[in-house]
């Protein structure tokens, strides 16, 4: 794609006088330094649905597809402080009907903002991943609730398995609800402050669905274990059937944001910890292997720590999406950026290197809370809110909200 082609577009795609103007100047020269990256055998095209503002930061942003005539995309997003880790406040939603090119203004979702409880602690959603539920024709939001005491303090022993239930023909979000979860795992140990945060999950045939889960089991340890639960939706309410094997290392934060795909019928399982990544497979989505570290296919370390990893199967093919060291990144905290692809053997559980594509190139801003969906067989769309634009070359820039779409020939 031309400059001139380019900027054509972003001025067709763009209605407000002042935004077109900002993403001309960030999104051309810095983001989109190449639109179309052809490498291996992905085409990689990038482009912004919206940009934060001097007051807030938009983080956690997954896109959703709807199928019809015209196939609806839907984007929920929170928007979040410029200070602190967790800053948390309302969870926003953005609408494309016509393949991502043009976005709605976002809007408040009103059931997920941020509010004050009666115990004095604000709650709110959060590290939301939205999937169309295909059986009862709604869309499934899952992730988790953050808490604050006196709307300060975070408690993260009092999260919670948190979903809620979009319907794309009136646009309606019901309630904010939680799963009701077991007391105790298989080992007998307490099942505290679960959450699916951030968790890419597997819709099954029948309607059920394969929901990672994270959970503590000592209130003065965070050392979390993994699951992936069976459970059932019926359109209103989310319910936990059972879960398999438990999955913990017993250094740093323990095995955490656990992911999980369906590829070749068997199923992967990815999960963050605080020095490494490490996967698992399974052959019917509950009972994994264990777990091992991730490397390439020559046996190094993937080099991936610290932040989650993703899913993504086109033509045929399974992909990891994922940050590492070792990729000129040294200045970009905890080397979450750029945001990588690659191809994963499903027999050896490794990553081949010579597959790696950037999804997004660093440019001074983390990258590393992504989400993916699946818009065909040979399409598979990568949204990433930028992470704090701190560094000296965009300290005081407006972070992205940005859109890959993957494509196999």
């Amino acid at each position: 794609m031309t400059l001139t082609k380019l900027e054509d577009t972003m001025k067709q795609t763009t209605t407000d006088t002042r935004f077109r103007g900002l993403l001309l100047v960030i999104v051309v020269a810095q983001v989109l330094s190449c639109a179309a990256v052809w490498s291996q055998d992905l085409t990689i095209d990038r482009d912004v649905i919206v940009q934060g503002d001097s007051d807030w930061d938009w983080t956690q942003a997954r896109t959703a597809t709807i199928p019809g005539r015209t196939p609806m995309l839907l984007t929920t997003m929170s928007r979040t402080a410029k200070v602190g880790s967790h800053g948390y406040f309302d969870v926003f939603i953005s609408v494309s009907e016509d393949s991502g090119i043009h976005w709605s203004e976002p809007i408040a979702i009103d059931p997920l903002k941020r509010k004050r409880q009666p115990d004095g602690y604000d709650v709110v959603a959060g590290d939301l991943w939205p999937v169309f539920h295909a059986q009862t024709d709604k869309v499934l939001v899952t992730g988790k609730t953050f808490n604050f005491e006196n709307g300060n303090k975070e408690n993260i022993l009092r999260e919670q398995v948190a979903y809620a239930v979009i319907d794309p023909k009136s646009m309606r979000c019901e309630t904010l609800n939680t799963v009701a979860m077991p007391k105790q795992d298989h080992a007998g140990k307490p099942i505290i402050a679960p959450n699916a945060g951030c968790h890419q999950r597997v819709h099954l045939q029948n309607g059920e669905l394969l929901l990672p889960i994270r959970y503590q089991t000592d209130t003065k340890k965070r050392i979390y274990t993994s699951i992936v639960a069976r459970c059932r939706f019926d359109g209103e309410t989310l319910g936990y059937i059972e879960h398999g094997t438990e999955h913990r290392i017993d250094t740093g934060r323990g095995l955490y944001e656990p992911s999980v795909t369906e590829f070749g019928g068997e199923y992967f399982l990815t999960m963050r910890a605080d020095d490494d990544a490490y996967v698992a497979k399974s052959s019917d989505g509950i009972h994994y292997s264990d777990h091992k570290p991730w490397t390439f296919d020559n046996g190094e370390s993937l080099g991936s720590y610290h932040t989650q990893q993703h899913w993504v199967t086109l033509k045929g093919k399974l992909y990891l999406v994922y940050t590492r060291r070792g990729a000129n990144n040294d200045h970009i905290m905890r080397h979450r950026a750029p945001l990588f692809i690659a191809q994963v053997d499903p027999n050896k559980l490794c990553v081949i290197r010579s597959t790696e594509q950037v999804i997004v190139p660093e440019n001074h801003a983390t990258l590393g809370n992504s989400g993916v969906c699946v818009i065909s067989p040979r399409e598979a769309w990568v949204t990433v809110a930028e992470g704090r634009v701190t560094q000296s070359e965009r300290k005081g820039e407006n972070n992205l909200v940005i859109l890959a779409k993957i494509t196999a020939p």
